[in-house]
């Protein structure tokens, strides 16, 4: 079917970003695969009313919703976590094959740091800072995406910035 091809044109460049964005604002992989899948079924019901100014930011408005959705409902549940805090994750990150240990270690640790300090962000500020630096994305399509003006989305990108930096200098850790 011509739609089905034209609507795969058009969402499927966008699922990287789509699932990156989705990971930051569920903070958890499992419900990111979640979310990106239930946005992209409302993006295909909503396929036909898209005007194509943006197709990357029209799909990452969408996740966002979904994504927010999801948090709000996570929010109304009582959960209890299967490891206790002394207790080794399920998964574990598996180191650059290319690299020498003490390089992966390093990488590891700094990207471990980095995602728990990005994360300790409010979550208006970690979107706003996940599109603009991790997914280049403009000004514009940030407050189109977020629905904030765009002066807002500027402080946002300041104010996230300045935090992580004052967090990083501190040597905060997670």
């Amino acid at each position: 079917m011509a739609s089905d091809s034209a609507f795969a044109a058009v969402a499927l460049p966008h699922l990287d970003a789509a699932y990156n964005l989705a990971r930051w604002l569920t903070g958890s992989t499992d419900e990111a695969e979640e979310v990106v899948q239930e946005a992209m079924v409302r993006a295909l019901t909503y396929f036909p009313s898209f005007r194509g100014a943006n197709p990357r930011a029209w799909i990452l408005q969408i996740v966002r919703n979904a994504a927010y959705s999801a948090v709000n409902a996570r929010r109304a549940q009582r959960t209890v976590p299967i490891a206790s805090d002394g207790e080794e994750s399920a998964f574990v990150a598996l180191a650059d094959p290319g690299a020498d240990p003490e390089t992966a270690l390093i990488r590891t640790r700094d990207k471990t740091q980095l995602d728990a300090l990005l994360a300790r962000l409010p979550i208006e500020l970690r979107e706003t800072l996940v599109l603009r630096e991790l997914e280049e994305l403009a000004y514009r399509d940030i407050a189109r995406i977020t629905g904030a003006p765009l002066g807002t989305v500027m402080s946002r990108l300041w104010r996230a910035r300045r935090l992580l930096a004052e967090a990083a200098r501190k040597g905060d850790r997670p």
